[in-house]
């Protein structure tokens, strides 16, 4: 039985140590009791808290990485049946697919397009997550060494051995068990084999049957084989019947508490058609799925299916927004104008791209106000005179500009006052109030 926020607070440490990434541990149990985190974010949580929150704390899709480092697609862990419930909280890996019978040249070039794949859309960066190694061979030590060239030619790229044969899998996932690849997959008759495969290199496995009957008994076999990272495969190849099962599957795992079904779903939708494997695609990232497997990734696909993905994935309550830090546009130098705007997503784009137009190289300090524009995080205080001047003085840009000189914009004129007595050293000056007057503001300086 789920517990509530305040039940769940009075087992953590109360520090207050902010470790978590939450201000406080009360707001930690909170976020933990809806979901979409997960307990062993709290370092210092006792082992016998642990095992009194248990499965009681425990989303119920579980929650596990594909991949290492930075780049590691972590899958699952979602609460919602509807985005305009809450959110979705990890957005599903794009995977392109290619064959063990390719030549090294061309297994280097698929990988290497896989390593260009990345787009910055609105702030964020956009990228093919994943690349599945299909072993079409039949030959072990070709397989393996396929696989070892793909991950040295795409080092930042999540791996999924597609290979049911255990005897080829095995050396594969054994020679890249360090990059966490996913398994893929164990079915009624090798399921055995490839537990045992995923239990010695601790890496997740997916599970494919036909119908969600035969997936849910496999499911429970492989758990009682020791595996614990899931990844499940319906079998559905047809854009009805993905949205039917992983439909059945998210309801079953949010609504019933149903654990054979509570994990991660992937879907392989490889067509010789580009628009028909986009489409059934563009189903799958709707309705659930983790990982979907694509047969090619040119440009046009990766456009149409990131917006869709970075869209569904974008939480509804709260604005898109960048990350707070200085900027550098167009190269600027010591003596360059310093600018200030906060990090909604549509004024930064709007500002910086007024001061690419103006073609005179500055610095746009952005500073985090929640996703919310100037006048409006003014209104809410969140764009004033002491918290800028925090912002600006541990920024470290003072360190970078000769002349200590911020341009604030004039929308907020009425702040200069008070930035002046906070910025001690600094000059406040009012810029424009629309942002399409930059360009003739910052040449005229």
């Amino acid at each position: 039985m789920a517990l509530s926020g305040i039940q769940i607070f009075k087992l953590l440490p109360k520090t207050n140590c902010k470790k978590c990434g939450f201000p406080t541990c009360l707001a930690f149990a909170m976020k933990l009791a809806q979901g979409g985190i997960e307990l062993s974010l709290c370092p210092d949580i006792s082992e016998e808290a642990k095992k009194s929150l248990g499965d009681a704390s425990a989303p119920p899709i579980k929650s596990f990485s594909l991949g290492t480092g930075e780049l590691a697609v972590k899958m699952g862990a979602e609460g919602v049946l509807f985005r305009h419930d809450k959110k979705f909280y990890n957005p599903c890996a794009l995977a392109l697919n290619i064959k063990d019978s390719l030549s090294d040249a061309e297994l280097s070039a698929k990988a290497a397009e896989v390593a260009g794949s990345e787009l910055d859309r609105v702030g964020q960066q956009l990228r093919i997550d994943a690349i599945s190694i299909e072993c079409v061979s039949n030959d072990s030590a070709k397989y393996e060494a396929a696989v070892k060239l793909v991950a040295s030619k795409a080092p930042n790229a999540a791996l999924i051995l597609n290979c049911s044969n255990a005897s080829i899998a095995g050396p594969a996932a054994k020679a890249v068990a360090a990059r966490m690849p996913l398994l893929y997959c164990a079915t009624a008759d090798n399921a055995e084999a490839m537990a045992a495969i995923a239990k010695e290199n601790n890496i997740p496995l997916a599970i494919k049957a036909d119908g969600l009957d035969a997936l849910s008994a496999l499911s429970e076999k492989v758990q009682a084989l020791g595996v614990e990272n899931i990844v499940l495969d319906s079998g559905a190849n047809t854009a009805g019947a993905i949205l039917g099962n992983n439909t059945q599957i998210r309801r079953a795992a949010l609504k019933k508490g149903f654990k054979p079904l509570g994990f991660p779903i992937i879907n392989n939708v490889v067509r010789d058609d580009s628009m028909l494997e986009t489409t059934i695609a563009s189903v799958a990232i709707l309705k659930y799925a983790s990982i979907v497997v694509l047969s090619s990734i040119e440009q046009w696909k990766n456009l149409a299916l990131y917006t869709l993905r970075q869209n569904i994935y974008t939480d509804p309550q709260v604005p898109m927004q960048v990350k707070q830090a200085i900027y550098e546009v167009g190269g600027p130098t010591a003596d360059s104008p310093l600018m200030i705007t906060t990090n909604f997503s549509l004024t930064y784009f709007i500002v910086s791209g007024e001061v690419e137009n103006s073609k005179v190289p500055s610095w746009l300090a952005v500073m985090d106000c929640e996703g919310l524009s100037v006048l409006t995080a003014w209104a809410a205080g969140k764009f004033i005179a002491s918290k800028i001047a925090t912002f600006i003085q541990e920024s470290g840009i003072g360190d970078k500009v000769s002349k200590k000189e911020l341009i604030i914009p004039g929308q907020v004129a009425i702040l200069s006052g008070a930035l002046e007595d906070k910025l001690e050293g600094w000059k406040i000056t009012v810029g424009p109030r629309e942002a399409n007057a930059l360009p003739t503001y910052l040449k005229s300086r």
